[in-house]
């Protein structure tokens, strides 16, 4: 896993990138590089697109099974999982967020990568609660849906 046991965070060419077609109809992004016991994800994909070798295995995403139904974002307590879709030159990202504010549909908010860091301007088009975990997809640009892994609502 490249630089992650350094730096605490995983680089884009850690994860296996899905196919465009894979894109076009959305799926999970599991950024989940442990080996510790847990499997919420697995138990909450009703397609048996997500899999372990072992309980402590880090899991793995079978992208042609993925119906990017996004029921795994909520279910990770690591909040490691994101669903990815493409439409056009539009992207689209959803993510679990845990902070307050809790941003608003329509609203205008800064778009992070995995270490923090604005890498744009995204529009909150769906949010909705899950496990008491708010579940929120923003709309960016196609070119940023591998790097966005938050927000920051500008308010």
């Amino acid at each position: 896993m490249g630089n992650y046991e350094v730096t605490g965070v995983l680089d884009k060419e850690d994860i296996k990138p899905p196919r465009e077609e894979h894109l076009r109809k959305g799926v999970a992004i599991i950024e989940c590089p442990q080996s510790i016991p847990c499997n919420p994800c697995v138990d909450a994909c009703p397609f048996g697109a997500i899999s372990m070798d072992d309980l402590n295995s880090p899991p793995s995403i079978d992208y042609d099974l993925c119906r990017g139904c996004g029921n795994c974002v909520s279910a990770c307590p690591g909040l490691a999982i994101f669903v990815v879709k493409v439409d056009g030159k539009d992207g689209y990202v959803t993510l679990p967020y845990e902070m307050l504010p809790i941003p608003r549909v329509h609203e205008r908010v800064g778009v992070l990568d995995r270490e923090g860091r604005e890498v744009g301007e995204g529009e909150v088009i769906r949010i909705r609660k899950e496990r008491g975990t708010w579940v929120v997809t923003v709309k960016v640009d196609r070119s940023l849906i591998m790097e966005v892994r938050n927000i920051c609502p500008r308010r």
